[in-house]
């Protein structure tokens, strides 16, 4: 986690704040999505974890500083700004809502409160890494809802916009409420189960479809799922039956789908592998998964990959970090944008959750009855709690009825500027 994993212009307002002695000066932070994207009504807050690790850790190297001094932007800046910046840490507070919390437009999610330099540094990296894994664990609650009850199992990663984003992709998706995931370093990293079954490619390097059934059985065991539609799906079902047990499952990767999960389901039922899973993948959406739990196809599992780990009707999320409080010397500010269309409201805030809707306010109010979503997490650049980088804590809890727009508690707005 680079220091220089920024934006140019976060270190030129630093180095600004530097020559102007305004490091002293404590500036509060709120991180929030300005808008809904499409189709969503809801959101779920999650990458918390990767940005107290990076919070904590934020050093920057000797050869980091000396590329800095090359620069031609930094061709002005005296040489103790250079020193300043060897020795920075994050000592600031850090308040936010926890991993799996839904919540709405215009809530922040993370409140920084730190010296105006460390706060403006950490802002690229936090809306990177919060914004992403927010983004998929949203679609993966939404798929999850789809699901009605039936699994959904991550298979993301070779269609993530990076290797690494595939990691946080099955850690988001995992938070959003998917029962696995096939990235096996997020397996191990963050104690994820894992989930597979096996390839085309491995069908088709066999002469004979019988072969490569009988070859994974003796892998796998009873955890073999046989991929059917390679060939002749029906076919390929008769040859499970025939195989018998131990047999997990069997995968669906295209055709009609609700259709064929009947079909295969009779001949399975049939041949005595009642217990036989049917898991359904291909180009799969919520839209396409509700129609199958309408339906009633006796899909048991479903996974789900490009749609999931790149978001794909909704892959970017307005996440913002703003400026709402600054300090110094005994008296504080209160700076808010009045742009067109980019208001932001001055003063930080709390979120109070209701049963049935949100209230934005001062940290300071009584709301008896509501619970407040922003918690401390970091004090003085330190963790408030012990921490894991195991995620079976952290879950959304998702409504039980699918639509197009699911809706979670709403929120009251302030009026105006408090």
């Amino acid at each position: 986690m680079s220091a220089l994993l920024t934006d140019l212009y976060q270190l030129t307002m630093a180095a600004g704040y530097f020559e102007a002695g305004k490091t002293a000066e404590i500036a509060t932070f709120e991180l929030y999505v300005r808008r809904l994207p499409a189709g969503r009504d809801y959101l779920i807050a999650c990458g918390l974890e990767q940005a107290l690790d990076y919070l904590t850790s934020l050093r920057f190297q000797p050869e980091e500083i000396a590329y800095l001094r090359g620069l031609p932007q930094f061709s002005l800046v005296r040489s103790e700004f250079f020193d300043w910046l060897a020795g920075l840490r994050f000592t600031g507070d850090v308040d936010a809502m926890a991993e799996g919390t839904t919540f709405h437009a215009g809530e922040p999610v993370v409140r920084v409160r730190a010296p105006i330099a460390e706060a403006q540094l950490v802002e690229t990296w936090l809306l990177a890494m919060i914004g992403f894994q927010t983004l998929i664990a949203t679609k993966a609650s939404r798929l999850v809802a789809a699901a009605q009850g039936r699994q959904v199992v991550e298979f993301g990663t070779r269609r993530a916009h990076s290797p690494e984003a595939g990691v946080l992709a099955a850690r988001a998706a995992w938070v959003g409420g998917c029962s696995a995931t096939s990235n096996v370093l997020a397996g191990m990293r963050y104690g994820i189960p894992v989930a597979g079954t096996a390839a085309h490619s491995w069908v088709l390097s066999f002469e004979h479809q019988r072969d490569s059934f009988q070859r994974l059985q003796r892998v796998l065991g009873p955890s073999t799922v046989y991929l059917l539609d390679t060939y002749d799906t029906l076919a390929a079902a008769d040859l499970a039956v025939e195989l018998g047990q131990p047999l997990y499952g069997v995968r669906l990767d295209s055709g009609d789908l609700n259709v064929l999960s009947r079909q295969v389901r009779q001949v399975l039922d049939e041949g005595g592998l009642r217990e036989a899973r049917i898991m359904a993948t291909g180009d799969l959406d919520e839209d396409r998964i509700a129609a199958l739990a309408r339906a009633g196809a006796p899909i048991d599992s479903f996974g789900v990959g490009t749609s999931l780990a790149t978001s794909s009707d909704a892959p970017a999320l307005g996440a913002i970090y703003k400026l709402v409080e600054l300090e110094s010397g005994g008296v504080t500010r209160y700076p808010a944008k009045t742009s067109l269309g980019k208001e932001t409201v001055a003063r930080a805030k709390q979120v109070f959750r209701y049963p049935d809707h949100d209230v934005i306010g001062l940290p300071d109010e009584k709301h008896p009855g509501a619970e407040s979503l922003l918690q401390p997490v970091l004090r003085n650049g330190r963790p408030v709690a012990h921490r894991t980088t195991r995620v079976h804590g952290i879950r959304a809890s998702v409504p039980v009825q699918w639509s197009p727009a699911l809706r979670v508690p709403s929120w009251t707005e302030p009026a105006g500027n408090p």
